[in-house]
């Protein structure tokens, strides 16, 4: 279970990022954060695993209070977590399985760090990694020879091989096509249903979280303003959600998009 309580997070800078976050997911629930640019989804999420630190308040994993991890306790907290990334995060002139391999790479002894060699079991945990993603094939190929899917699909199998309890994700489908986004999401769901993963994502595609999703989570300036399942989210929330955030031309754009795009769904 994450447990935010009262959760604050001011930047050096003096900017609110996230102000009284209150906020309970259950081991195993798939939820969307969706919101404007700049409304604090990627920081909610980040804070989860220690790449942001909260300013104020408690952030819980399992009883755990998150803020008062240090050093190798750290190290151990974010192998139950895996992060996917928007740029995917892989080394292009690697093969597949080698991407997928790093994931191991905490827990190799030195020389094995020093040699880059990898146990029987591990290479194996690998290509088990790769084929729940639909890429077995693809294992031996070298990463700057796949479409952006695929390399998603890879960057999903490295966070897999570490058998996390919980897997972040930040636009993990923002530069992909409509296709390969369906694809990818059915990968998210599919693995959040059948191996109990929590999967805690941060969207744009409002009508793709509706669609996938289990529970929609709402983000005004730093703000939780709705928290509640996709059936519930109707014009007037997303309104709540979107609009008279900013006279802004770009997030008026952005709001009248949203609104356009979502419309057949609520």
């Amino acid at each position: 279970m994450i447990e935010f309580k009262n959760v604050q997070k001011t930047y050096p800078n003096g900017t609110t990022a996230l102000s009284n976050i209150n906020l309970k997911i259950e081991q195993g629930e798939f939820v969307a954060v969706i919101g404007l640019s700049g409304a604090g989804k990627s920081t909610l999420i980040r804070c989860i695993n220690r790449m942001h630190d909260i300013t104020d308040g408690q952030l819980l994993v399992d009883h755990v209070d998150v803020s008062k991890l240090r050093g190798k306790q750290i190290r151990r907290f974010r192998r139950r977590i895996g992060m996917i990334f928007q740029s995917f995060n892989l080394v292009n002139r690697i093969s597949v399985i080698n991407n997928v391999l790093v994931s191991f790479v905490p827990d190799l002894s030195l020389w094995r760090k020093l040699t880059g060699i990898f146990t029987k079991e591990q290479k194996l945990l690998a290509l088990e990694a790769l084929d729940k993603v639909g890429i077995l094939d693809k294992a031996y190929i070298r990463v700057d020879q796949l479409s952006g899917g695929q390399q998603q699909r890879v960057a999903l199998a490295r966070t897999l091989a570490q058998n996390p309890d919980i897997i972040l994700a930040d636009e993990p489908i923002a530069s992909l096509d409509p296709v390969t986004s369906k694809i990818v999401m059915e990968d998210f769901k599919r693995i959040n249903q059948t191996m109990k993963i929590s999967v805690i994502m941060n969207i744009h595609h409002v009508e793709v979280a509706l669609e996938y999703a289990n529970r929609i989570i709402g983000v005004r300036a730093g703000e939780i303003v709705f928290d509640g399942a996709p059936a519930e989210v109707s014009k007037r929330v997303l309104n709540n959600i979107y609009g008279n955030v900013s006279d802004s031309e770009e997030n008026n754009e952005e709001v009248a998009s949203t609104l356009e795009v979502v419309s057949g769904h609520v």
